[in-house]
């Protein structure tokens, strides 16, 4: 792999979210290490002898620990994740490059992630600022782990290869485990990263398996030269391990974004890790797994024309949408904790998500699928992180003895906050898919690119299911206006300044683009299945010219898949210059 310094160019986000996350932890080293005691005394014999002893019995008096000062970790967090937003977006306009040799690329699809990604870690550090503060469990690491998991999640949607994939994965994984067991104190915290360990793994080495299957049948871990295998047509006997490299990667994938039959982690990990960590993965995870795997079975297992593609997976990403949406929601109906009917939601959400892969195996629709993606997943991240802010100001008073956020804890509040009230039913209301918020425009973009692909029994079914969301959404709104408070006292107001600020800015968001949804996904989209035609077209011109060398007698001319790959380039520019002429 060569390395090129203007390399770096096209992985600043990521590189900013590193040396932020370093930044941080060597700021740590200066501060007198102090044990907050919500995590509770040390366990050692010399500190448990220390406690038995009665009061004044040491030598000398010992003074009252207090704690440094660490409230500029939060804001230089944000201030960092600010940054690598901003650069996500300054390359916006710039044409796709590959990066290390092949290795990663830096295109409009990678861009649009990195800006979700950084966006989500920007408004879950605010929430996590007074989240913690109130449990007086800021520490160091927090801020360093959600830097670096972000930076993993960045390097996810730019990979292009199978071992930077994998590589990317468990710098975000590593990172996540820690954060869903930060909070120590309690059975469910522990509970929750231990069941994200071990499942976690497992997947990877799904994955893993699935990389392997994949080299062996066409001698490389690049997406480029796995399409490339594909198009020449693969090896004899190497479609069977085609077919099973497909299915192990996609299954690993399957459990990043909570597919079924993938899904059993996500309500107790959603549930046992902080209130701010959950936002942050529902949003940060779901839009990485996803590149990743739309950049495996797109760009990797597809071609740039439906008839180019050799592993017909679209029947197996039918399947996974339509059992994912109908799981999803019936597993959420029941639920009384709102974390754990978040979590179930979001196995639902993800199977939205589905259709819009599912559309992209069909040429003409990919353009508005690609579009449907990645609104959805900037919607989705909005509204969760700002549905998960609600949840984390309730809860905080309940974390400490390992209570629950049952819908009882919801009844009366918008006579006790009417502010957190209204936010929370924008929330849910978006999730549910009821205009004119975000969430229901993201549906439709989906559910239209569905048709188009014609997938028209998926889309219907996936309207069918949203049906059904509407009765566990609209109960807690139902829960916060119609029941009256079980308990007088109000929220506590410290520290719901920055909570405060996040959650505005997430129901401001989820209105704007529920009005004005579509400029930048619309440039995203288009551009990424330009700049894929245009480097797809160049590999066959170059397929074509090997095979002209070859083959004696034969007529120069077009090759046959290079003129529909042209074709398909004028279908996508017509596409776009309709939808900007509309």
């Amino acid at each position: 792999m060569s390395f090129d310094p203007n390399d770096l160019y096209g992985v600043l986000p990521a590189l900013i979210l590193s040396v932020g996350a370093m930044l941080l932890l060597t700021s740590e080293v200066f501060l007198r290490g102090v044990r907050p005691k919500v995590l509770g005394p040390g366990a050692g014999p010399a500190e448990a002898a220390q406690r038995a002893l009665p009061p004044g019995a040491g030598s000398k008096p010992e003074p009252e620990e207090t704690q440094p000062d660490r409230r500029y970790q939060a804001w230089l967090t944000a201030v960092i994740a600010a940054g690598a937003f901003w650069a996500a977006l300054a390359q916006m306009g710039d044409p796709a490059v590959p990066l290390f040799g092949g290795a990663a690329v830096t295109d409009g699809f990678a861009r649009v992630i990195a800006a979700v990604v950084c966006a989500a870690l920007l408004l879950s550090t605010i929430v996590a600022y007074s989240y913690l503060e109130a449990l007086r469990a800021t520490r160091g690491e927090f801020y360093a782990l959600s830097l670096f998991s972000a930076a993993g999640m960045c390097l996810l949607a730019q990979a292009t290869d199978l071992i930077v994939v994998f590589l990317s994965l468990e710098v975000m994984s590593l990172a996540l485990y820690a954060l869903c067991a930060y909070l120590r104190r309690g059975k469910r915290p522990a509970e929750a990263a231990f069941k994200y360990f071990i499942l976690g793994s497992f997947a990877s080495s799904l994955f893993l398996y699935g990389a392997a299957l994949a080299f062996g049948a066409t001698g490389s871990t690049r997406l480029a030269d796995v399409a490339n295998a594909l198009l020449h047509g693969a090896a004899p006997g190497a479609d069977r391990l085609l077919y099973a490299a497909a299915a192990l990667l996609t299954a690993g994938f399957a459990f990043k974004v909570a597919a079924v039959p993938f899904h059993m982690w996500v309500p107790d990990v959603y549930d046992g890790a902080p209130a701010p960590v959950t936002g942050f993965m529902a949003a940060g995870v779901k839009a990485a797994a996803f590149a990743v795997l739309v950049r495996i079975l797109v760009f990797g297992f597809g071609g740039a024309t439906g008839n180019l593609i050799v592993v017909d997976w679209g029947a197996l990403v039918f399947w996974l949408a339509a059992l994912t949406m109908l799981v999803g929601n019936l597993l959420a109906i029941p639920q009384r904790s709102v974390k754990r009917m978040l979590a179930y939601s979001s196995i639902a959400h993800a199977g939205y998500l589905l259709i819009a892969v599912a559309a992209m195996q069909k040429a003409p629709a990919r353009p508005d699928a690609a579009q449907g993606l990645l609104f959805y997943l900037a919607s989705y991240g909005v509204t969760v992180i700002g549905a998960f802010a609600v949840v984390a100001i309730i809860e905080r008073r309940l974390a400490l003895d390992g209570g629950g956020d049952d819908l009882t804890s919801w009844s009366g509040l918008s006579e006790r906050h009417p502010g957190l009230a209204a936010a929370m039913s924008l929330f849910m209301v978006s999730l549910a898919g009821v205009p004119p918020t975000a969430g229901f425009m993201a549906k439709l973009t989906v559910f239209r690119a569905a048709i188009e692909a014609g997938l028209t029994p998926l889309a219907i079914f996936g309207i069918l299911t949203s049906v059904a969301g509407l009765y566990y959404y609209l109960r807690v709104v139902v829960y916060v206006y119609m029941y009256p408070s079980s308990k007088g006292e109000p929220i506590q107001g410290g520290r719901l300044i920055s909570a405060g600020l996040a959650i505005a800015g997430c129901a401001l968001i989820v209105l704007w683009m529920g009005v004005q949804p579509g400029t930048r996904g619309s440039f995203s989209g288009g551009a990424l299945f330009q700049e894929h035609v245009d480097r797809a077209g160049s590999a066959v011109v170059r397929a074509g010219r090997g095979k002209s060398e070859h083959v004696p007698g034969e007529a120069p001319g077009v090759h046959p898949a290079l003129e529909r790959l042209l074709q398909h380039r004028d279908l996508v520019l017509r596409v776009q210059a309709a939808a900007v002429h509309h």
